[in-house]
């Protein structure tokens, strides 16, 4: 006898996690630095039409494929194809989930070791980038500082998907993303109150076409897919818990809202701040950790505001952790007939010991390195740079050429009549862009991250 699966117990609830899974640490930074630096609003225009022609094509794929199975990506795969190659396809996610998860609770534990930091004020020691940089790389060598919190993280993430879809994540996303909203919110009020916030304005907004290359839209093609949490079977998993009255592509299309427009207040929230204060808009965790408690430190309020930020940073990454964990407990759950409780147990406790070595990357295993990196950078690159793509790249080949559009189309007009009715076009929209645009694309954002894309253009 099937045991009975759980559900999303609302709509809202299913958008409000997808959403939060999409919504990470890279949202927050990545997002808006890589915009300003390449382009600013013309950056933002093409990295549009890239959720358009990938992105988005490619979320509703994974979500049909997780609701019309009601499986991990690995059930799913097996379920429609009875494939063990496509079974292996849909392993990729479960072990990108895993490894992902193991080097991202390292920072996720840096942004709730820094709520600490702000209550404590000891940001107000610093009065240069140097010091608080000094301060961040004293904090990261401390196997005990960054350990500890790695497990704290871990900890609460274990915690939520303990609890169950409905008990647990369902209702942490209920109450997480709607404060992260309101301090997002809160944030950019207070960045465009201050004197100069127009220069980070026109950094993040004004279109720059001059910056505009070749490898602006190839960082605009690779964040649209990598923002979504494409490929890592996050989506797949979350889309199982669907029922088929939900509207995949409205909620598709609302997750894409969702997660691009608080990368935009965020970015407008933090480069409004820079600005106004003097500061070096220098990109990636040097802007987090090393310039943002200077800035902290020179505007009025401060105190308050930075206290709200690493809370709003801490946020956006537990709901990205909580998809990556439930990733793999779905698996268990569903194909080796594990319990929740002990999937959860087990695999946390497993996934902290992994992470261990990527946070003593930054201290006593620094100068270990595999391939010429250290544990934390093979990871990344494992997961981000081959996994992921080769993932995305599978799902849109799977959705387009495998499973049969006439099956795929019965599927996905389920809960979407009215919409296909009213505007068939979305089907052709959607299959046009599954089965040619996105292979191709995602298949250029797999050679990029490789180095090869390079290599082969210089050869021709």
């Amino acid at each position: 006898m099937q045991k009975k699966r759980e559900h999303w117990n609302s709509k809202i609830g299913f958008i409000l996690a997808a959403s939060g899974s999409a919504i990470g640490l890279g949202n927050i930074w990545k997002f808006p630095y890589i915009a300003g630096e390449n382009g600013g609003a013309a950056f933002i225009i093409i990295y549009l039409v890239c959720i358009a022609i990938i992105g988005l094509p490619v979320l509703i794929g994974e979500v049909l494929l997780g609701r019309t199975t009601q499986r991990n990506p690995v059930g799913a795969f097996k379920k429609l194809s009875n494939s063990k190659f496509w079974a292996v396809i849909g392993s990729l996610g479960v072990i990108a989930g895993f490894i992902i998860l193991s080097f991202y609770g390292v920072v996720a534990g840096w942004s709730f070791g820094y709520i600490f930091e702000a209550i404590n004020g000891s940001f107000y020691d610093f009065n240069q980038i140097e010091s608080a940089s000094n301060h961040f790389t004293q904090l990261t060598s401390n196997v005990t500082w960054i350990v500890g919190f790695l497990a704290l993280f871990i900890g609460i993430t274990m915690f939520i998907v303990y609890a169950g879809v409905q008990k647990g994540i369902e209702r942490a996303s209920k109450i997480m993303m709607p404060l992260l909203l309101v301090i997002l919110i809160a944030l950019m009020i207070k960045g465009l109150s201050l004197q100069g916030a127009e220069k980070g304005l026109a950094f993040l907004l004004e279109p720059n076409w001059g910056n505009v290359t070749g490898e602006t839209i190839l960082l605009a093609l690779g964040h649209a897919f990598f923002t979504l949490s494409l490929g890592m079977g996050a989506m797949m998993t979350y889309g199982s818990y669907m029922t088929e009255k939900d509207s995949i592509p409205a909620s598709a299309l609302q997750i894409v809202f969702l997660d691009t427009i608080i990368a935009l207040i965020a970015g407008i929230a933090i480069f409004t701040a820079v600005f106004a204060t003097g500061q070096d808009p220098s990109g990636g965790p040097g802007l987090i950790f090393h310039t943002l408690p200077i800035v902290f430190t020179k505007m009025t309020g401060g105190y308050i505001f930075s206290i709200l930020f690493f809370l709003l940073l801490s946020i956006a990454a537990l709901t990205s952790a909580i998809s990556l964990l439930e990733v793999v407990i779905a698996y268990f759950v569903d194909e080796k007939d594990w319990k929740r409780h002990k999937a959860v147990i087990t695999f946390g406790i497993i996934t902290f010991l992994v992470g261990v070595p990527s946070a003593l990357s930054f201290n006593v295993m620094s100068d270990m390195t595999i391939f010429g990196l250290n544990f934390f950078d093979l990871a990344d690159y494992l997961a981000s740079n081959i996994l992921l793509p080769v993932g995305g790249l599978f799902i849109s080949i799977f959705i387009a050429w495998v499973w049969g559009f006439d099956k795929v189309l019965i599927e996905l007009k389920k809960g979407s009549e009215k919409l296909f009715d009213n505007s068939p076009w979305v089907i052709n929209y959607w299959k046009v862009f599954i089965k040619y645009f996105a292979p191709v694309l995602i298949f250029l954002v797999l050679l990029s991250k490789l180095g090869l894309l390079e290599i082969i253009l210089n050869f021709f």
